[in-house]
């Protein structure tokens, strides 16, 4: 739902219905410190531009899959024009690798007789990681591919 450009103050609905969040996070971010609190609470309890421009820089900083503590300093690190700027960023789905990353759990760098575990890391959709181990056994792998040829499949059929 996009907001009208002249709109200046919205209800809780209504600004979280703006930004695709709902009143609860709202309200949750206002109890973060992520947003400022509005000026009275009530049932007149309105929310100005300012709480607008944030609510879409923390969606866009959520799209680059920072916590919420990163999102607080950042948003504290920008001037105005930087946080308008960034709240006017697309927030696009990342797109899924052909091959899976290669991760390596790191034992204690001093102490040679920890095995090193290694891993494939395959990120199924947006938030949404599958971790295997090179040591899995075959059945294990193939229901990891199985799960990844879906979601593939499930992505495709969205675009087109």
């Amino acid at each position: 739902m996009s907001t009208p450009k002249t709109q200046t103050e919205w209800k809780l609905t209504t600004l979280a219905e703006a930004v695709g969040v709902s009143p609860r996070t709202v309200r949750y971010y206002v109890q973060r410190g992520l947003l400022p609190a509005p000026p009275f609470k009530g049932p007149d309890t309105v929310y100005g531009e300012e709480h607008l421009v944030r609510l879409k820089a923390i969606r866009v900083l959520q799209a680059r899959f920072l916590p919420l503590d990163a999102i607080q300093v950042e948003l504290l690190r920008l001037s105005p024009e930087e946080l308008r700027r960034l709240a006017e960023t697309p927030v696009l789905p990342a797109p899924l690798p052909e091959e899976p990353a290669r991760l390596t759990v790191r034992a204690a760098e001093k102490d040679p007789t920890v095995e090193v575990a290694r891993y494939q890391r395959w990120l199924l959709a947006p938030g949404l990681e599958l971790h295997v181990s090179e040591q899995a056994e075959a059945k294990v792998r193939a229901l990891a591919e199985r799960v990844r040829a879906l979601i593939k499949e499930s992505e495709e059929g969205k675009q087109s």
